[in-house]
């Protein structure tokens, strides 16, 4: 037997797990594909008919690397935002940026602080750099700020994560709170705001950008309203020293040619971001009232799913989301407890949502045994 090379304590300690197993993956073990891909939070809508044919009018320039300074998205999203281009970080989406966070912020050991059931990815960084996940529980389905400042304050944390508005849950804090929450945290700690489904939410919820504050990284994509989650492309925003500082280690050609010159496109044409925030919102309608029709109750929601209590524990949950995923409708859910009582469910398109209608009685009848 040959022996392996040592991995570095850290990694080795590591389960072999990952934060989500895909559709794809699910479609190869049933041999079948869902008729209805409504769990990943993506947007069927797809991206702008202008982004298409600016995609499809540079295909034949791939053969290029792309800029590495991703200077036209930076001095675009600087645009957008009112900010200077030295505000801005490109990454391969957020979780690409959420990665580099963890290497710049936290050392082995160090206590970093977030929600009991935010968004996973960003845990698996933490773990892969040996942070120590100090974890708040919900309150009332939001992420609880007073209770996440605490925990910054007795770990003396470099670092904490708050998703605003919320996944898995879809609820959100308006900006006054927010800020609020800013202004309490100790200099010495980074906040990283995540803002994915911005865009989809009231104005009210996203406070303005200051950079100013050295300690707030402000991130964002273009896989949610932008319909573009399939280029993996997203942006923080920071202090200009932070912004230095991501240089240093980011992955300078990780974001494509492809997808810069998308998310420059998809920027400029706002009027098709509010048909698609304007159809989101129909949609949540739609699945809210799927949901009333058999007997569930719908959570308000400020991003592209709703999340859906199920009336029940973690268990009855579990059994609708299989017996959905056996009638070929890919839906997730939250899986700690309390918030393990609901499942999730993405807008889609409205073939998609008939399909839901169509199958979710069923779904029930089996989770109940009937």
């Amino acid at each position: 037997m040959r022996q392996r090379p040592p991995l570095t304590p850290i990694i080795g300690a590591l389960p072999s797990t990952v934060p989500f197993v895909g559709p794809e993956a699910q479609e190869r073990d049933r041999c079948r594909a869902f008729r209805a891909r409504i769990g990943a939070n993506e947007s069927s809508f797809g991206p702008s008919p202008r982004v298409i044919a600016r995609m499809a009018g540079v295909a034949r320039d791939m053969w290029m690397y792309c800029d590495p300074d991703n200077h036209d998205l930076k001095v675009a999203v600087a645009a957008h935002l009112g900010v200077s281009a030295e505000n801005v970080v490109v990454g391969e989406g957020i979780d690409g940026l959420l990665s580099l966070v963890a290497r710049m912020y936290v050392a082995p050991d160090d206590a970093v602080v977030t929600s009991l059931g935010a968004y996973p990815t960003f845990n698996f960084h933490i773990a892969g750099v040996g942070g120590r996940l100090v974890t708040v529980a919900y309150e009332n389905d939001r992420e609880n700020l007073d209770g996440l400042l605490a925990a910054v304050r007795k770990e003396n944390a470099p670092l904490v994560y708050l998703s605003n508005p919320d996944n898995p849950m879809g609820s959100w804090w308006e900006a006054a709170e927010l800020i609020r929450f800013i202004e309490a945290l100790p200099e010495t700690t980074m906040l990283v705001l995540d803002e994915a489904y911005g865009e989809l939410g009231p104005a009210s919820a996203l406070p303005p950008i200051d950079i100013s504050r050295p300690n707030v990284i402000r991130m964002r994509t273009f896989s949610k309203a932008y319909g573009l989650a399939g280029i993996r492309c997203g942006y923080a925003v920071a202090e200009a020293q932070v912004i230095r500082d991501f240089e240093k280690i980011r992955n300078h050609y990780g974001v494509s040619r492809m997808a810069q010159i998308a998310s420059v496109e998809a920027l400029a044409d706002q009027d098709y971001l509010q048909s698609v925030v304007t159809r989101v919102a129909a949609g949540r309608r739609r699945i809210a009232e799927i949901a009333e029709a058999n007997g569930l109750k719908p959570l308000p929601s400020a991003t592209n799913f709703v999340t859906i209590d199920c009336g029940g524990d973690g268990a009855f949950a579990l059994k609708v989301l299989q017996a959905l995923l056996a009638r070929d409708v890919f839906i997730r859910k939250p899986m700690v407890p309390v918030l393990d009582r609901c499942i999730r469910v993405s807008v889609g398109l409205d073939h998609e949502l008939d399909i839901l209608a169509e199958e979710l009685p069923g779904a029930l009848a089996a989770a109940r045994g009937n």
